[in-house]
């Protein structure tokens, strides 16, 4: 009860710091920096995985596909280790080669940067819903469906980094992971959303497994692990949506491990995972996240094949909206 208590006060100071600063830009107290070219933020309320980097993928893609420079922005949380490249960052540079990612704390010095250096046409903003010092064209909004509004707290005794209200500076607003919970509560999650801003528009989605990929870049179907035994880990800031997924393809999972959201796999974890494997029985596969194996890059783990799971974002309601949100924000589509 005290330790609640605690939690309680500490969000209500918490709450006053976030007001003062949005009420801080809002005014002009607080200085807001355009780019040279159009921005589109990807952000979300809660703190954890709302699934932010398949949808960066998929805008990156649409402005690739109408041949526009894009570059991506990003904090880097996590980016201590290799170089300073995070693993989103590192996922995206896979999936998304001829796309430059620039992290740091300075977007605002980003942008410039990727203006000026990389003669880029479009910036899309990784996690900048919070981030209100680069002035943004188009505000996109992830909300998990799982966990839509962090336990109804803001932090610490919640998931919530900004009240709820807050999404009335939103331009869209994204559900994701639509698939893995029932329709009424997606239908709650909308009527919410329209009680703070009945015109925003809504887009429903769901991380779509596509193909399972090693560190080699080897891809094998979905199909190929079905007949097999199952041992699963994951480091995510939502491990549970992973292992739902796992279910969803109908594998037959017989371990499971979680680390912390950004874990770096330092030499004991991997021994560790080694040793985990070798007892495993002999036909095991050891799946996890393209996350994860970006940082580990191993195709094995005690003998035992390690693949990850490749997903991409579908889009399942309000894709011609989003789209032509998009094409809007970037002038020369």
């Amino acid at each position: 009860m005290l330790l609640r208590a605690g939690l309680w006060t500490a969000s209500l100071g918490y709450r006053f710091g976030v007001g003062l600063r949005n009420i801080a830009f809002k005014r002009g107290w607080k200085a807001i920096h355009m780019a040279a070219v159009p921005v589109v933020s990807v952000g979300n309320l809660t703190v954890g995985g709302t699934g932010k980097t398949p949808c960066v993928e998929y805008i990156a893609r649409f402005y690739r596909q109408h041949d526009l420079r894009v570059a991506l922005l990003s904090r880097g949380y996590g980016s201590e280790n290799e170089a300073g490249r995070n693993d989103e960052a590192r996922v995206l540079e896979e999936n998304l080669p001829d796309v430059p990612h620039l992290q740091g704390a300075d977007r605002v010095a980003l942008a410039r940067t990727a203006v000026e250096e990389l003669d880029s046409e479009i910036l899309v903003l990784d996690d900048g819903f919070q981030h209100r010092r680069l002035h943004r064209d188009l505000d996109i909004v992830l909300i998990d469906a799982t966990c839509p509004w962090g336990h109804g707290y803001l932090l610490p005794r919640g998931l919530l980094r900004e009240p709820i209200g807050s999404l009335n500076r939103a331009d869209v607003v994204m559900v994701t992971r639509c698939d893995l919970v029932a329709p009424e509560v997606v239908q709650a999650i909308r009527a919410t959303v329209q009680r703070i801003s009945p015109e925003m528009p809504i887009v429903e989605s769901t991380h779509r497994p596509a193909r399972w990929c090693n560190a080699s870049r080897e891809t094998i179907d979905l199909q190929a692990l079905q007949s097999r035994p199952i041992a699963a880990f994951c480091g995510l800031g939502n491990p549970e949506a992973f292992r739902q997924t796992l279910q969803r393809l109908g594998l037959y999972v017989i371990g499971w491990r979680t680390f912390p959201d950004h874990h770096p796999y330092l030499k004991d974890d991997v021994e560790d995972l080694r040793n985990w494997a070798r007892q495993l029985p002999p036909d095991t596969a050891v799946v996890t996240t393209q996350k994860d194996l970006v940082k580990l890059r191993l195709d094995r783990l005690g003998d035992r094949e390690l693949w990850a799971l490749r997903i991409e974002l579908q889009i399942t309601s309000g894709q011609e909206a989003l789209e032509e949100r998009l094409r809007k924000t970037a002038v020369y589509v």
